[in-house]
C-alpha cells in the first residue's frame, strides 16, 4: 500500500512552544516618518515614545487579551528594551493602576515618556524580562537607540534588566544594520527561546525585527500560510504563532505524557504480533 499525501504535521507538544508576538504601538516616529522620511534621522525622536493614540492601541489590545483569556495562560513578557516597546507592554500585559502604598515595585512608573499615563502595577502580572536580541534594526535611526539601562530600571522597576551587559547603548552604531543581519539575529534569538522553561510566551517587539525573522519561514506552508506568516505587522497587532524545536535544540521533557505499564504486564499489540507470527513463518 502506498503512503498517503499529508496536507499536515504532527509534532510533540513538549517540543513546541505558543508565542504571541506583538508590535509596538504608534510611536512618535511612526507619524513623523510617514509625514517625512528625513525625520528618521531626527535627535528628537531619540528612543522615541508611544502617542496617545498608541496608548488607545494598548488599552484596546489590553482589552482583547483579558476578554480571550489570553492575559491568564502568558508565562513570560518578553520585550525590546526602547521605550515604545516597554511602554506597549507593561500597558498591555501588566496589571491594574499601581497604588500608592503597595509593597511590590511598579512595571512603569508615572508619566513615563511624558505620557501622562499613571504608574502600572506588577501585582497579578508575569516576570517581564528586556533582551536586546529583539531589538529594532538597529543604527542610523535615533529612534532605534536605547537609553541607559540605569535610566529605564528608574522608569520600569519591575523589569527584570538582568541579560543586559552595559549601561550604555553598545550595539546602536552610525550604520544602519543590514536586513540579512537583523534575520539571523532574529534566529538567534528563537534559537536562545528554547534556553527558556516557558512554553507561553508574549514577546513585544518592532516591525523590521518581526519581519525580516519571520520571512525566513512558511516555505514548505502553502502560499497562503507562508502570506499570512510573513506579513507585516501593524502597531499593537498580535499574532500567534507556535515555534516547533524540530533541531532539537532545547531539552524540555514532557510535562503529559505518561510512560504506561504501571504495573507492568503482557501488551503486545495485535499488529506487531501479527508481524511476529508471520516473521515465524507460521500461518492462520
Amino acid at each position: 500500500m502506498g503512503t498517503a499525501a499529508v496536507d499536515q504535521s504532527l509534532y510533540p507538544l513538549h517540543r513546541c512552544k505558543t508565542i504571541h508576538l506583538v508590535r509596538h504601538a504608534q510611536g512618535i516616529h511612526n507619524v513623523e516618518g510617514e509625514k517625512n522620511h528625513d525625520a528618521y534621522m531626527s535627535e528628537n525622536l531619540f528612543d522615541a515614545q508611544l502617542t496617545p493614540l498608541g496608548w488607545k492601541q494598548v488599552a484596546n489590545l489590553r482589552n482583547h487579551v483579558k476578554s480571550c483569556g489570553l492575559s491568564k495562560r502568558i508565562e513570560l513578557v518578553i520585550v525590546s528594551p526602547l521605550l515604545r516597546t516597554m511602554q506597549t507592554a507593561a500597558g498591555v500585559f501588566g496589571g491594574e493602576a499601581h497604588a500608592d502604598g503597595n509593597k511590590e515595585a511598579p512595571l512603569m512608573t508615572q508619566n513615563v515618556g511624558d505620557s501622562n499615563h499613571p504608574a502600572i502595577s506588577s501585582l497579578n502580572s508575569p516576570p517581564f524580562l528586556a533582551v536586546e536580541l529583539c531589538r529594532e534594526q538597529i543604527g542610523n535611526h535615533p529612534c532605534d537607540k536605547r537609553r541607559t539601562i540605569s535610566e529605564y530600571r528608574n522608569m520600569f522597576p519591575a523589569i527584570d534588566f538582568s541579560l543586559i551587559e552595559t549601561d550604555e547603548d553598545t550595539w546602536w552604531t552610525p550604520e544602519r544594520e543590514k536586513r540579512e543581519e537583523v534575520t539571523a539575529r532574529g534566529l538567534k534569538f528563537l534559537d536562545w527561546l528554547w534556553t527558556r522553561q516557558e512554553k507561553e510566551i508574549a514577546i513585544v517587539t518592532h516591525s523590521s525585527f518581526l519581519f525580516n525573522t519571520l520571512s525566513v519561514f512558511g516555505n514548505d506552508c502553502h502560499p497562503n500560510v507562508k502570506s499570512e506568516i510573513g506579513k507585516h505587522f501593524a502597531n499593537c497587532e498580535l499574532r500567534s504563532i507556535v515555534l516547533v524545536d524540530r533541531g532539537m535544540i532545547g531539552s524540555d521533557e514532557s510535562s503529559t505524557n505518561y510512560p504506561g505499564k504501571i504495573p507492568s504486564g503482557p501488551d503486545l499489540p495485535s499488529d506487531l504480533a501479527d508481524d511476529k507470527h508471520s516473521a515465524n513463518g507460521s500461518t492462520n
